[in-house]
C-alpha cells in the first residue's frame, strides 16, 4: 500500500471516530444552512479539522480542498488532498446511520489515491492509481450483470436552488422503467464506491461538488468500471454530472441519458 494511502487512511478514521462519538450527542442548535436543503454541523467541521491536521503532520507541503473550508495552502501544489468529512450530512443530522468520509488525492491534477470510510458499518474503500480497488483487504471487481433491466441502480438527485429537478425526473423516469430498480441512499461516495463493490451496477448522479465523487470514482475505476458526465465525456469532476457503472451497464445508461442531455442543452434556460 502506498504510504500515502496509508496516511490517508488514518485521516478518514480519526474523522470517522469524531462522527460516530457524536452521532446522538451533537446539538441541533449547531445546524448551519448553507442553502435551501443544504446543512453544516459542528461535526462536519471537527472531523475535517481532524483529516487536514492528520494529513498537514505528514505532509506540510501539499494542499487541501474541502468542502467547509475551501482550499487550504498553494493550489498549484503538487499533491492536493481533496476531502469531503460527512458526505451525507442530512442523514447524520436525522440518525439514519448512511453516511461516510471521502478522501481523494490528486497528482498534477490527476486522481492517485482514494478513500471512502464508512464509519457505522466500519467498511474501508480504497483505491490507488494502476494498484486496483479493495474494500478492508478484499480486491473489489465491478458487478457481470449484463443487462440494464436486471441492474440495480442508485442515484442522486438535485436537491438545491437553481438546479434542474425537471430534467432528473425525466431521467428517473426512464431508468426506472428499464432498469430492476433505483435507490437513493444520500451519500454519493457510497454511492459509488458500492457499484465498485458490486452492490449496484450503476449510479447516476447529479448536483454534485469534485470532493463528493472524486474519491469514489477512481474506487469505480480501480474495480474495472466506467465513469463519465451525461454527455459521456470527461468533465465529470467539473460539471458534477456523472454517470458510473460496469461496462455493460454504463453503455446502456449512456444510450439513454445522452439523448436526454443533449434535448436539455437545447432547451431555453429558465428566468429567474
Amino acid at each position: 500500500m502506498h504510504p500515502m494511502l496509508n496516511i490517508g487512511i488514518r485521516a478518514a478514521r480519526a474523522a470517522g471516530k469524531v462522527i460516530t462519538q457524536n452521532i446522538d450527542r451533537f446539538d441541533p442548535m449547531t445546524i448551519e444552512k448553507k442553502q435551501r436543503n443544504d446543512f453544516v454541523t459542528e461535526i462536519d467541521h471537527k472531523a475535517e479539522a481532524e483529516i487536514v491536521n492528520t494529513l498537514r503532520r505528514a505532509y506540510p507541503d501539499h494542499s487541501f480542498l474541502c468542502e467547509e473550508s475551501g482550499v487550504i495552502g498553494d493550489e498549484n501544489a503538487e499533491f492536493q488532498w481533496i476531502i469531503d468529512p460527512l458526505d451525507g450530512t442530512t442523514n447524520f443530522i436525522h440518525g439514519l446511520p448512511h453516511f461516510s468520509v471521502s478522501i481523494a488525492l490528486t497528482q498534477n491534477g490527476r486522481l492517485f489515491q482514494a478513500v471512502v470510510y464508512d464509519p457505522m458499518r466500519q467498511e474501508l474503500f480504497t483505491a490507488g492509481k494502476g494498484e486496483g480497488a479493495f474494500l478492508d483487504s478484499k480486491r473489489l471487481r465491478v458487478g457481470s450483470t449484463a443487462k440494464l433491466e436486471n441492474a440495480l441502480l442508485s442515484c442522486g438527485f438535485p436537491y438545491r436552488d437553481g438546479q434542474d429537478l425537471d430534467f432528473f425526473q425525466r431521467t428517473m423516469r426512464h431508468y426506472t422503467e428499464r432498469s430492476g430498480g433505483v435507490r437513493r441512499l444520500g451519500s454519493a461516495a457510497l454511492d459509488l464506491a458500492y457499484v465498485a463493490a458490486g452492490r449496484f451496477e450503476g449510479t447516476w448522479l447529479t448536483g454534485l461538488q469534485s470532493w463528493d465523487m472524486a474519491a469514489g470514482a477512481l474506487i469505480v475505476r480501480e474495480a474495472g468500471g466506467l465513469v463519465n458526465d451525461f454527455d459521456g465525456g470527461d468533465d465529470w469532476l467539473s460539471n458534477g454530472e456523472v454517470i458510473a457503472a460496469t461496462p455493460k451497464i454504463h453503455h446502456q445508461m449512456l444510450e439513454i441519458m445522452k439523448p436526454l442531455s443533449a434535448a436539455r442543452h437545447k432547451m431555453p434556460k429558465k428566468s429567474s
